[in-house]
């Protein structure tokens, strides 16, 4: 555990999740997805998207002791207020194709009534701080090419784009709609 950190409403404290931290890790992911991706994303698409089912992935992901990826929570007064998930690099964005070589920030949110409080910043620290422990050199990201604050957010924490780009697809229907994706990196030496 990272220890408290004071933060602009009062302390958070970083830690390990637990599977009884499902449901508010997954119900504050959707209420950030729907906050932050309003603009990039269809409105339906993100009205639908379901935080119990989130929070069964997320139960089943903690529950695999062979599970590649760990997932961090910062909590204020015993509220989950963001969490993080760290890994090595999914080449293609694939979880059971990865490139050791890299360690991957797969998702850093804070709910948004917590936004531009210093959770996220603190996060990033817990999370750079974890890489370094996995013994990664670099590690990588990927960001919606139009999320602008996400953008800034790494670029603040040291993150650059690498060149690289994808699609990430808003459906698995054949012609469904994608958006550009940007890679950042990192140097955690």
């Amino acid at each position: 555990m990272i220890p408290a950190t004071r933060y602009k409403r009062g302390m958070i404290v970083i830690r390990p999740e637990r599977p009884e931290d499902a449901d508010a890790v997954a119900e504050l992911h959707v209420r950030a997805w729907q906050r932050a991706y309003a603009d990039l994303m269809p409105a339906p698409m993100l009205a639908g998207l379901d935080p119990a089912a989130w929070a069964a992935q997320r139960r089943a992901r903690l529950a695999d002791p062979t599970r590649d990826f760990h997932s961090d929570v910062a909590e204020d007064a015993g509220v989950v207020v963001g969490m993080t998930t760290v890994g090595p690099y999914r080449i293609n964005q694939n979880r059971r194709d990865l490139d050791r070589r890299y360690g991957e920030l797969l998702a850093i949110y804070v709910d948004p009534r917590h936004w531009r409080a210093g959770v996220g910043g603190a996060l990033m620290a817990a999370v750079l701080q974890r890489l370094r422990a996995g013994g990664w050199g670099e590690a990588r990201l990927w960001v919606l090419a139009g999320n602008a604050p996400a953008r800034r957010f790494y670029e603040r924490h040291g993150w650059a784009p690498d060149g690289t780009t994808a699609m990430f697809p808003l459906g698995a229907e054949p012609g469904a709609k994608a958006l550009l994706e940007v890679r950042y990196a990192i140097g955690l030496g």
